[in-house]
């Protein structure tokens, strides 16, 4: 399948997304996640420790893409309610590959994706007061073309 992240295009046979230790993962993650769980054709893997969800056409990946923009836009508009608070945030992309085309747990390739976000309270008199927090119980793996 095409998979195009904002003007990055990929071929993929298959997107996964995951959450880590739901019991500890942030109200945010589990919102994501959930997110997914209503896309046609996506399948669920529960393990007691993880939770998976894999998408392997298309429309499922835009429609979840979409989902995940639905989530965080509205976590930055209860930043806007809150008073003098700004909120944004935006995806980082990892990858891990040898000169085999494997990563280091031995693995095929794979793109991974997180989401950082980012909080600004207070206002120009008042310095410095920007947090940077990356989502580690919520992440998104786009799996290389199997040979």
């Amino acid at each position: 399948m095409r998979v195009e992240l904002y003007g990055l295009v990929m071929d993929s046979p298959c997107v996964t997304f995951y959450l880590w230790s739901p019991w500890r993962a942030a109200a945010i993650e589990h919102k994501l996640f959930e997110a997914m769980v209503p896309i046609p054709g996506a399948e669920i893997e529960k393990e007691p420790d993880e939770l998976r969800l894999h998408i392997e056409d298309e429309k499922g990946w835009k429609l979840a893409l979409q989902n995940i923009s639905r989530v965080m836009k509205g976590w930055q508009e209860e930043g806007v309610d809150a008073g003098n608070e700004k909120r944004a945030w935006r995806f980082l992309m990892e990858g891990d590959i040898d000169t085999n085309g494997y990563d280091h747990k031995g693995e095929k390739s794979a793109f991974w994706l997180f989401l950082r976000l980012s909080m600004d309270r207070g206002g120009p008199v008042d310095g410095e007061k920007a947090e940077e927090f990356d989502l580690n119980g919520f992440g998104i793996c786009i799996w290389g073309e199997d040979e």
